[in-house]
């Protein structure tokens, strides 16, 4: 349930040179690029008189930029007025890079969130929602920037670019009326192939096992389906693309799915047991995989950390320090695996927070205000974006805005949607 704002956005500059200079927009990008006046021209391509029409566009542009004037309209000005100092005004339809996207569980909406000053919620807000169907829950965006948002309906496709849904893809899967709530039956995780041909969609069947379901981005159909677990919270692909993973929440287990032909194999991810069974708090929620050696990664309680073989199907446990219920989780890009604590389950436990747990193991614990349910991180790895959703009651409406530099720095709240639960950085 990730998007990063670097191949996303070299896929926009490649299709549609006029990505580049939307860019503008960036306040950050708009200093690279101050710093370096020769990126500018190193952008361009064609023959000499097209890129000194271009060169004049973007020097036009980082002089707008100067004195507080946004980015080019796609229908700007040519060379010759822009020459001139003349800047079309944005065109708020569409959405720049960075840009936070979050599944309203309690809406039929996602929306789309200015993360603040340098992505750090000061000065955020909501941009705009858009309709996707009843109680979104996971959401994953492809580099071509469409996101796949999983809702009690079907998967829908939005146009992040241009705020716009595309297609609602129906259920192969019969998993009762539509409805609201945790419990509810529907999409909940969602992931993309590596190479963005295929959706993979948890659906849950209230009261029995799940299925996953395959969807050709191409054509917006499901293509197959393959039995899994009760409650498949999460999904997640294999770095080669040859396995999807779903983390059954009800069922103790994680189902390997081979992506060609959807065989399954079920492996027990119970570091606690499994007594108690549906009654039990004690269940694994989230997973990553961890690039490296293709493990799973699945914290329990903030106390546990089940790192799962899928080849052998094994199991071992790490020490976590939170000691929290725990549920979403997200890695940076140097391999920090970052984990969301929603609150005590039992008398001993701690309340909310986020785990912050480096790739040899040490942790630091970032206290939060209230319950929390699922995390992103920005592209460069230094900021943290925590959604204040919660599958169970005590949530809020808003993200939690984490500096991963600066230890000493203060969590930023910052509104944003109607109980957030996936988000993704644009």
């Amino acid at each position: 349930m990730t998007g990063t704002g670097g191949p996303r956005a070299a896929f926009r500059k490649a299709s549609d040179p006029r990505a580049a200079f939307r860019e503008a927009s960036d306040p950050r990008a708009a200093s690279r690029k101050a710093s370096d006046p020769r990126a500018a021209f190193r952008e361009a391509s064609g023959p000499r008189a097209r890129r000194l029409g271009l060169a004049l566009i973007a020097a036009a542009l980082l002089a707008g930029c100067a004195t507080g004037t946004t980015e080019a309209d796609p229908g700007a000005p040519d060379a010759s007025s822009a020459s001139t100092g003349s800047v079309a005004t944005p065109d708020p339809s569409r959405t720049p890079d960075g840009t936070l996207l979050v599944a309203d569980f309690g809406s039929d909406t996602v929306t789309f969130v200015d993360p603040g000053r340098d992505g750090s919620g000061e000065g955020g807000a909501p941009i705009a929602s858009v309709k996707v169907g009843t109680a979104p829950y996971g959401l994953v965006v492809g580099e071509d920037g469409r996101a796949w948002v999983a809702t009690a309906e079907g998967v829908a496709v939005v146009d992040t670019e241009r705020r716009t849904r595309l297609a609602l893809i129906p259920y192969a899967t019969e998993s009762g009326p539509v409805a609201t709530g945790e419990y509810r039956g529907g999409g909940m995780g969602i992931a993309l192939a590596p190479d963005g041909s295929r959706v993979y969609v948890g659906v849950n069947v209230p009261g029995e096992d799940g299925a996953v379901e395959v969807i050709d981005t191409a054509t917006r159909e499901v293509t197959g389906t393959a039995p899994v677990g009760m409650r498949p919270f999460d999904v997640d692909v294999s770095p080669d693309g040859r396995e999807v993973y779903a983390t059954d929440h009800d069922s103790f287990d994680v189902t390997a799915v081979d992506a060609d032909t959807l065989k399954t194999r079920r492996m027990e991810v119970a570091p606690y047991g499994t007594e108690g069974g549906l009654g039990s708090w004690l269940k694994p929620h989230y997973a990553v995989v961890r690039p490296a050696d293709g493990r799973l990664l699945l914290p329990f309680e903030g106390e546990r950390l089940a790192v799962l073989d899928p080849r052998t199907g094994k199991v071992t446990i790490e020490r976590m320090t939170a000691n929290t219920h725990q549920h979403g989780a997200a890695l940076a890009p140097d391999g920090t695996l970052l984990v969301v604590g929603t609150g005590p389950i039992g008398s001993d436990d701690e309340e909310p927070s986020l785990t912050v747990r480096a790739p040899d193991g040490t942790e630091r614990v970032v206290p939060l205000e209230g319950p929390h349910e699922d995390v992103a991180v920005s592209a460069d790895g230094r900021t943290a974006y925590v959604t204040g959703g919660f599958t169970r009651d005590g949530y809020w409406n808003g993200i939690t805005v984490v500096d991963l530099d600066d230890e000493k720095s203060e969590p930023v709240r910052l509104t944003a949607g109607n109980r957030p639960l996936g988000i993704a950085v644009l």
